[in-house]
């Protein structure tokens, strides 16, 4: 295998990089020499993975910061890889080296890490073999596209040592970073309620007929481990976030952003904990489309400690939609902050009162990396594989509940919040747009309500009725190039 500079970088191919790398969770040795420690002034050398759209904005903005150099360029599209490393050269006045396949630069011992831009699929397995590899990682949001990935990547940042950043930019952001702070501080009482929303209007994305891969794709490091035969327009580039297979919904695509910031807010013994019970419901309504995953979904998790968080998703557009990407957070007295206000339970209302966000990181997401791979901390990054193990699994406990659910009519009766005043009111206010402003008919439509999921933080398995089922959906079954050592293997 050579490079763009003639040099070998190794003599195991590739098949054989995962099996010294992955399997039993051996670690090759020249991976382990190409591992070094970056000095001071030393450049940073990254390889981004992944540069279409959110990838390119990415890698451009890394490029900017001082000392940092994007030396490889990795996408599936062999389009883009051209394009895209001779603007760098324009911007930079050196052309970085690409390919289509991630292990190339991994096998580079001047690699310091990689940005991962890549498909939803993708992110946890390139956490993993970078850790393995001794390079440094920044993914993109959700950490992971599984359940159980999650824990296998969290388990390779642990054992490695690497810095690896979750892409949930409200992390690095002082004003959330403050809000959070004031949300825990008990100037407010205690929180109850933390409800996140992700409702951005979408289209539906018609139907595609399978077909031949082009020529400038390669589809074999597109797909990786998702098991699918058959090429589909409707994948490349960014309709693969409607597709199980591939994606994982508007809840872990956008919402992972504002789960996040809830999973944030919740007390700080949470914060290596999941939820003891999950529920969601929702529908694909009005697009009539090939794609599968809900555009309407309401979902609720409660933690050990009586915490909840709630999810709206909302995406179908129609006249007078209203456009909510935000959280707000109602305390048990029936105070509530929404954006910069606090609202008491008598009505008034009073600008937020918050401390400076002593917490984070400086310099925004991109800076906070390169600071921790800098001064090799991985507690300098502003969201670790932790975080993003725990909000992101999050919300796939959200989705399999959601996806085991059963077809119910359409109307209120399929509210099983009614217990829970602040959670059952929104329910109601969601099913009447559903209902007035989508037009979905009350004796047409049907909602898939999934059932109550109990489940254990601990052994991170669903437990009770439905466990059989709901477990199923922890682990994504992969094609075998790409599989995914067991997480005590790794």
């Amino acid at each position: 295998m050579m490079n763009d500079r003639g040099n070998k970088l190794s003599n195991l191919p590739r098949r054989q990089f995962l099996k010294s790398t992955v399997a039993a969770g051996a670690m090759a040795p020249w991976l382990l020499s190409g591992s070094r420690v970056l000095g001071a002034n030393e450049r940073l050398r990254l390889a981004s993975c992944g540069v279409n759209g959110r990838g390119d904005q990415l890698m451009k903005s890394f490029a900017l910061l001082d000392g940092v150099e994007i030396a490889w360029i990795v996408d599936p599209d062999r389009r883009l890889l051209e394009r895209r490393s001779e603007e760098m050269k324009e911007r930079t006045g050196k052309k970085p080296l690409t390919t289509t396949d991630v292990r190339d630069a991994l096998a580079d011992p001047d690699v310091d890490g990689i940005i991962v831009a890549a498909p939803n699929h993708w992110h946890s397995l390139m956490v993993v073999w970078a850790a393995q590899a001794g390079k440094h990682c920044y993914v993109e949001k959700p950490a992971s596209h599984d359940f159980n990935e999650g824990r296998v990547a969290l388990e390779a940042f642990k054992k490695y040592g690497v810095v690896v950043q979750h892409g949930t930019h409200n992390r690095s952001n002082l004003g959330w970073a403050a809000r959070v702070k004031a949300v825990q501080s008990g100037k407010y009482g205690r929180l109850a309620v933390a409800h996140a929303f992700a409702c951005k209007a979408r289209q539906g994305i018609g139907h595609s007929d399978p077909s031949q891969a082009p020529d400038w794709l390669d589809w074999n490091m597109w797909r990786g481990s998702a098991l699918i035969d058959d090429y589909n327009s409707k994948y490349v580039h960014y309709n693969w976030h409607w597709f199980w297979e591939t994606g994982n919904g508007e809840l872990n695509n956008q919402g992972t952003h504002q789960l996040d910031l809830a999973y944030w807010s919740l007390d700080p013994e949470m914060r290596t904990e999941f939820p003891t019970r999950v529920t969601s419901l929702g529908g694909r309504f009005k697009w009539d489309d090939q794609g599968v995953t809900p555009n309407t979904q309401i979902s609720l998790a409660e933690y050990p400690n009586g915490q909840k968080v709630l999810m709206n998703v909302r995406n179908v557009d129609y006249d007078g939609y209203q456009r909510q990407v935000e959280n707000r957070f109602y305390f048990e007295d029936g105070g509530k902050i929404i954006g910069n206000r606090y609202i008491s339970p008598s009505g008034e209302s009073e600008g937020l009162e918050v401390d400076d966000p002593d917490h984070i990181t400086l310099g925004g997401p991109f800076g906070a990396f390169v600071k921790a791979c800098r001064e090799n901390k991985p507690e300098l990054a502003n969201g670790s594989m932790v975080e993003g193990h725990y909000s992101s699994g999050l919300g796939h406990l959200m989705n399999i509940a959601y996806r085991i659910g059963e077809p119910q009519p359409f109307n209120e009766v399929a509210n099983r919040f009614g217990d829970d005043k602040i959670v059952a009111d929104q329910f109601a206010e969601l099913h009447e747009i559903v209902r007035e402003g989508m037009g979905v008919p009350e004796d047409g439509g049907r909602y898939q309500v999934g059932p109550w999921l109990s489940f254990d933080s601990t052994a991170e398995r669903f437990t009770g009725e439905h466990a059989d089922r709901a477990n199923e959906l922890l682990r994504d079954q992969r094609r075998d190039e790409f599989e995914m050592p067991a997480a005590d293997a790794v």
